[in-house]
């Protein structure tokens, strides 16, 4: 038996405060997330983050909020169920979240009971950044080292270079092009600080956050901006997108340390001052449609875009439950 455990970075078990709150401590509480020694973090988190982003973000995780519940988990739930009917009894998948449920320790602790010949961790996460996949890693490792009986084991770094990625972006574009001649096309990828991507350069002397992720190379290639461009690169290629009609950008920053950029609000305002008024945006950040694509670049920043002068603002969706992401899937488990 081989067992096969997708995991994505989790939801609120519900939209009301004191859900949300409860998954913004364990998330924020994490040593990869906010990266400050675990006195200050947890003072941060407890004191001044949860209890007032909390009432905020539960309004709009309501918003969100749909029958099913959460679209990241519902989502996923039914990436789960499909891949198990393409992979057949010899595996066994099972859905889990670093934070929050379905509990990532649980479905390791089933994982255990199986007496597997191999696992296979694949987080959803196209590209590489410690703060997400870094994360899965260290905790799965953290539950695996209780073992007494070890599986052949491997883990997905990255997909953001499948092939099918690319393609599935391009095709769901064509889609709105068939509809509006849009003049710009900008990829808008999640923040992380900027200090995060100088403690992955192991090298000490690559990363100046600039040129240096121009292209992938042996010294970069699990940078997690670098990945991004890359990313951006591949689907503009796919889409036969000219030099100049497309760009990279970085969304949801927190606090005053600098993050990744440019940053995508201000991308905005420029593009519409440089007369870009039709702009198709995507998130090839993300798996699942959640907060930070339906509502943080679908309609926080469509109103912006708006707001300045814009026309027409169009977010592509994200690969969510659609039969090319389980075909992905399956590809990358037969693979490893």
């Amino acid at each position: 038996m081989i067992g096969v455990l997708i995991v994505n970075l989790g939801t609120p078990d519900a939209s009301d405060t004191s859900s949300v709150r409860r998954y913004l401590r364990e998330f924020l509480m994490d040593g990869r997330v906010i990266d400050i020694p675990y006195p200050f973090r947890f003072l941060l988190v407890n004191g001044i983050i949860a209890p007032f982003r909390a009432p905020k973000s539960a309004k709009i995780y309501q918003e969100l909020w749909e029958e099913r519940g959460s679209p990241l988990k519902f989502y996923g739930e039914d990436v789960c169920r499909d891949l198990q009917s393409q992979l057949g009894n010899n595996y066994i998948v099972k859905l889990a979240m670093r934070y929050q449920s379905p509990d990532l320790a649980t479905a390791m602790s089933e994982m255990e009971k199986l007496n597997l010949k191999k696992l296979i961790v694949i987080p959803f996460f196209p590209q590489y950044a410690s703060a997400t996949t870094g994360s899965i890693y260290e905790r799965v490792m953290e539950l695996m080292s209780t073992w007494q009986t070890m599986p052949n084991f491997s883990i997905i770094n990255y997909f953001y270079d499948h092939p099918v990625f690319a393609k599935f972006f391009a095709d769901r574009a064509a889609k709105y092009q068939k509809e509006v001649d849009f003049d710009y096309y900008l990829f808008s990828y999640h923040g992380v600080p900027e200090r995060h991507i100088r403690k992955g350069d192991v090298t000490k002397n690559t990363c100046i956050l600039g040129s240096c992720c121009d292209s992938i190379t042996e010294k970069n290639h699990a940078c997690y901006r670098a990945q991004c461009f890359a990313t951006t690169r591949l689907i503009a290629k796919e889409m036969g997108l000219k030099e100049g009609t497309y760009g990279t950008a970085f969304q949801s920053r927190l606090g005053r340390d600098p993050w990744l950029q440019p940053y995508t609000d201000e991308t905005i305002k420029k593009l519409v001052k440089e007369g870009k008024k039709k702009v198709l945006a995507f998130s090839p950040a993300f798996v699942s449609d959640c907060l930070e694509t339906t509502i943080e670049v679908g309609e926080e920043y469509k109103e912006l875009f708006e707001e300045e002068g814009g026309e027409h603002w169009q977010l592509v969706e994200s690969l969510n439950n659609s039969p090319e992401w389980v075909d992905l899937l399956v590809d990358l488990v037969k693979a490893n």
